[in-house]
């Protein structure tokens, strides 16, 4: 059995075409993973029991002659801050790792609602605080593409499952580019939804105002069918939208002849690797082509995206992680006097560095005399970054420009350099912070052979005109 060959279309149409069955389809997958991914690291906890009781059930309806459900067999790997009944959630923290979350995640109940497997867990950047997954509390993971490289991060697991042929399909979490980013890194097809499309229900959370789960696969359709899972309203969680969920297969491979593309000047400046330049360069060429008006944009307030969002993002994770503290659940620290002593040595011993630089950095923000000055002013400029994009989609209806200012750097190369590790999310906090959907496709290679990704930017809710771009680059440039 080809892995390298499937994906979420083509594995429900062998399934119900009994060219194999859901339960040798994990036999084979298991197999390679026990086999790879011990030198990979993106897998923290493997769900085999509960794989096969659910592969079994397809093989069952398939055997039956039943219509399956839309992903019926289809492999799927979660990032380990999504939380799994009875499977082991540790968020990549050592605070958690002998956590079991007592429920499912929403977008857990909708993925096995709709006949896909969950293969395990994925390795993650500490509370997804991460542009590199070498904060995870375990052990980083390696690129498939180049395990001298980083997959990139938060959700460079979940990246990494699908470069290496052991998910047919993933979910990460974006908060600042963590699912884009690592996609571009690893040459996969990562999807932010809008903030709000997808329930967070279930999520352990960083930053609750910036925190989205959406799909890793190997095809902009592979994306565009689990989104069709995954998004809609959710009365479990009060921010996500009731707002009715297209079709989105159905835009993948539709014309964009006619599309105004924009493009920004700020996102092709100085730091931006000239074979990356190149390559998008090259896919918005394809675009043109394909009948799209490209139109000159500014975004005027980026360079304020990076301080503006580790201003937030550190305040929200400040807060959030105050429950972690050695009393409800998680590790707590032995030989410890007093309660207080025990929330210090909790703290101390469970959190790694990241973790404990955002605390710190976030309390402060947020603390007498310097909210004013640092938290209240970042929301005010973000509230600018949005305008900016409010007024761009008044004029184009899709942005495109590179996801990441270079390819992979090498593991170690920023890890004691945590500003230089920031700026590698430069091109996509300001799609974060402003709320709206962000793809990331492959297009082209580095001269090294290492992958480099074109993102494309929608409306808020308008993940159709994204797949759709999307898939007209991911077309172009196939195998360039």
């Amino acid at each position: 059995m080809d892995l390298s060959c499937l994906t979420v279309h083509s594995t429900r149409t062998a399934i119900a075409e009994k060219q194999f069955t859901a339960s040798a389809l994990l036999d084979a997958l298991y197999t390679k993973i026990k086999a790879d991914d011990p030198d990979i690291g993106a897998y923290l906890t493997l769900s085999e029991e509960r794989a096969y009781r659910q592969a079994a059930r397809i093989d069952d309806m398939a055997g039956a002659g039943d219509e399956l459900p839309p992903l019926a067999g289809v492999p799927v790997a979660i990032k380990d801050v999504i939380s799994t009944n009875g499977v082991r959630t540790t968020a990549g923290s050592k605070i958690l790792a002998n956590y079991n979350a007592p429920y499912d995640a929403t977008v857990i109940d909708r993925l096995e609602g709709a006949g896909a497997i969950l293969v395990g867990k994925t390795n993650c950047d500490e509370f997804a605080m991460g542009s590199s997954n070498e904060n995870s509390g375990f052990h980083p993971v390696r690129n498939p593409r180049d395990r001298s490289r980083v997959p990139g991060g938060s959700s460079g697991g979940s990246a990494a499952v699908i470069a290496a042929d052991t998910a047919v399909a993933s979910l990460g979490t974006d908060t600042g580019g963590s699912i884009r980013q690592p996609a571009s890194f690893c040459g996969v097809v990562g999807l932010m939804p809008t903030y709000g499309r997808v329930s967070r229900y279930g999520l352990i959370a960083f930053a609750s105002s910036l925190d989205k789960i959406g799909p890793f696969g190997k095809t902009v359709k592979d994306t565009a069918l689990m989104l069709e899972v995954l998004a809609g309203r959710d009365s479990k969680d009060s921010t996500s939208a009731n707002i009715p969920v297209p079709t989105y297969s159905h835009s993948v491979g539709q014309p964009v002849k006619g599309l105004r593309i924009g493009v920004p000047g700020e996102y092709f400046g100085e730091g931006l690797d000239a074979e990356v330049r190149e390559a998008v360069e090259r896919g918005i060429e394809k675009l043109a082509e394909a009948g799209c008006e490209i139109v000159p944009i500014s975004l005027k307030h980026t360079a304020y995206a990076i301080p503006t969002y580790y201003l937030v993002a550190t305040a929200e994770a400040s807060s959030n992680l105050a429950r972690f503290d050695g009393v409800r659940y998680g590790v707590r620290a032995k030989g410890a006097k007093t309660l207080a002593d025990m929330y210090r040595r909790t703290r101390d011993e469970g959190f790694g560095a990241e973790v404990k630089r955002r605390i710190m950095l976030g309390t402060y923000a947020l603390s007498a005399g310097y909210y004013d000055a640092y938290y209240l002013k970042a929301q005010r400029v973000r509230t600018l970054i949005t305008r900016d994009f409010d007024e761009a989609f008044a004029k184009v209806d899709a942005i495109v420009t590179p996801t990441t200012p270079t390819p992979a750097f090498r593991l170690g190369e920023k890890a004691d350099d945590p500003l230089a590790m920031y700026l590698a999310d430069i091109f996509t906090v300001t799609a974060s912070l402003a709320g709206i959907p962000g793809l990331s496709v492959p297009c082209g290679k580095s001269s090294d052979g290492l992958p480099i990704g074109l993102q494309v930017l929608g409306k808020h809710f308008d993940e159709a005109t994204v797949l759709r771009v999307g898939h007209v680059v991911e077309h172009a440039l196939a195998g360039s």
